[in-house]
């Protein structure tokens, strides 16, 4: 009996020192997942240079994310302004004339507004005046946090509001991944009422989003997938269990244009199907089969740009 209680105890010790080290590394994860560095060395090119010790460290702590920088400024006259929301945000608003609306664009995960330039272009074409914002952490925006769009979602209402207090009309939102799920936050906890919302490749929860960027590296997803949803949203301040836009969906009720690449590795063709279920007014979904979990104009612009057209008018 005294042999079989050692070697249960043992077992016992092993296991909380297993599980000790599993949340030491999901911690230190989590944090390079949620905070930019100011490295301005690109991900790739690190890790290609890293030594036997370097990987390991790499491994426990994990790697750095550089702050996203502008690195290129919009051909069109522009003003850059800054708004007030939960974190200072910069913003740059491109105008035509005689406009139809506006379009307020929002980027994606490791993005800044550059990113949406393209986009911008085509809606300025389509007649419509832009204002592309930098989420915090990102280009001329505050700090070094992303929340994966929770926060972020405050930032999109402070958008709303400040072109609603300039007097402005027929007002959209359009979002890419980590900006469509922040724009769909936004509709449910604010009940903002834009003219339509252009939605792409959000995830259906912070679960399943983590869990996709665990398998696109072949790693096992539990148990540390769920380790690092939590100790993210703890660090962060918010339930990250229970920020699902699939939920989200349930209260937004314009008009809406969901759009998905089905070769998307990171976000998954049921989760864009349970959304597009659950969202309550007008809605399309496209979808565009050799797209990843890209920008779409890259392969697509002309069906992209027809799917908008179709969509606006």
């Amino acid at each position: 009996m005294t042999r079989r209680r050692k070697i249960i105890k043992r077992f016992l010790w092993s296991f909380f020192l297993l599980f000790l080290i599993m949340n030491f590394v999901a911690f230190f994860h989590a944090y390079k997942f949620t905070h930019f560095s100011e490295n301005s060395i690109k991900k790739s090119d690190e890790s290609a240079k890293l030594s036997m010790f370097g990987k390991l460290k790499t491994l426990a702590f994990g790697i750095d994310n550089p702050r996203p920088k502008i690195e290129y400024y919009p051909k069109q006259k522009y003003t850059t302004f800054t708004l007030n929301s939960n974190k200072k945000i910069e913003c740059w608003s491109i105008k035509t004339a005689k406009p139809k609306g506006t379009i307020i664009l929002f980027h994606g995960y490791g993005g800044q507004k550059a990113s949406m330039l393209d986009k911008s272009d085509v809606f300025l074409k389509l007649g419509f005046n832009t204002m592309l914002v930098d989420f915090m952490g990102s280009g001329g925006s505050e700090g070094n946090q992303t929340t994966i769009g929770y926060l972020e979602a405050e930032q999109v209402k402070s958008c709303y509001e400040y072109l609603l207090l300039n007097g402005k009309k027929n007002i959209y939102l359009m979002g890419t991944s980590l900006g469509a799920v922040a724009i769909m936050k936004a509709l449910d906890d604010y009940q903002l009422k834009p003219k339509g919302i252009i939605l792409e490749c959000p995830f259906g929860t912070m679960y399943k989003t983590v869990c996709a960027r665990f398998k696109t590296m072949g790693a096992p997803t539990f148990p540390m997938a769920g380790l690092l949803v939590f100790w993210g949203g703890v660090q962060n301040g918010f339930w990250a269990f229970g920020h699902n836009p699939s939920e989200y969906a349930k209260n937004i009720h314009c008009p809406t244009l969901l759009l998905y690449g089905e070769k998307d590795p990171k976000v998954s063709r049921s989760e864009i199907d349970e959304i597009f279920l659950n969202l309550k007014g007008e809605k399309q979904l496209k979808t565009y089969s050799k797209s990843g979990h890209e920008n779409y104009l890259l392969k697509y612009q002309s069906k992209w740009t027809k799917d908008i057209i179709t969509f606006l008018q």
